[in-house]
């Protein structure tokens, strides 16, 4: 058996998230069906991750294992040909056997987008969050920084959250400015259900004046999800990366964008 790993893009607009759910329309679903029409194969792949319904992804990664011999360089056109137009496999790279796309992955990158201008764009609108109010970016800056490291971010995740530990590390949060569009990046070493956008939420309400960026701190210590923040909506979230490390056969070097 060959295990491969895939980089994959897609818009999420029209999904039910990543991974499967009984409902179907996800982009596991998608990929799967195809593998089926190429190989013949009933497998399931192993995701970096999931993302939530209507969030995009501009690098998620998965992999499977499969007894199928074709090479390497042909299956993302392979694949590509039997997919949607808005879900696009980038890359392809075979890895140890040993490889799981989730656990060996070391971090993650999500990037949010809100639009501050008077009026949407209307040729993106569905990448980024349309916030009619100014906002004071130089506050939101000052909040975010207050994430940064290993913390319990019990306030900044669902309620409705099954995970039974949520400390999680953020290595870098940042907030870039280009026109009026704001992108909000977040790499940590993994995230909570709703986390990037709850903090998106709370960053609002830093932006607007309703928190302070020095309560960010309280927030935090508090582990109690109704002193944070709004959940941020969806169609403004997209996974922008996700880190291996270079033991994972060249995967850095070879599937990294």
């Amino acid at each position: 058996m060959r295990n491969i790993c895939m980089k994959v893009s897609y818009d999420g607009s029209r999904y039910n998230g990543f991974q499967s759910q009984p409902d179907g329309n996800t982009i596991q679903d998608h990929i799967e069906k195809a593998i089926r029409m190429l190989t013949g194969e009933e497998l399931n792949i192993i995701g970096s991750g999931r993302t939530d319904a209507g969030v995009h992804a501009k690098a998620q990664m998965f992999n499977f294992l499969t007894a199928s011999a074709i090479p390497i360089e042909r299956w993302p056109l392979a694949l590509n040909s039997r997919l949607p137009d808005d879900i696009v496999i980038l890359d392809a790279v075979e890895v140890p056997e040993s490889f799981h796309a989730r656990r060996s992955a070391k971090r993650k990158t999500y990037r949010y987008t809100i639009d501050t201008g008077k009026f949407p764009d209307v040729f993106g609108r569905q990448y980024r969050y349309h916030h009619y109010r100014p906002l004071n970016v130089a506050a939101m800056r000052e909040a975010i920084a207050h994430l940064i490291g290993t913390h319990d971010y019990t306030s900044f995740t669902s309620a409705h959250s099954t995970k039974k530990n949520h400390v999680r590390t953020i290595y870098e949060a940042y907030i870039e400015q280009d026109g009026p569009f704001l992108h909000i990046y977040v790499t940590g070493s993994g995230f909570l259900y709703n986390m990037v956008r709850i903090i998106v939420g709370t960053l609002i309400k830093v932006g607007i004046g309703a928190v302070a960026p020095g309560d960010m701190p309280a927030i935090l210590e508090a582990r109690d999800r109704s002193k944070a923040g709004p959940t941020a909506i969806a169609q403004g979230l997209m996974l922008w990366d996700v880190y291996y490390s270079e033991l994972d056969a060249g995967l850095s070097d070879q599937s990294q964008g």
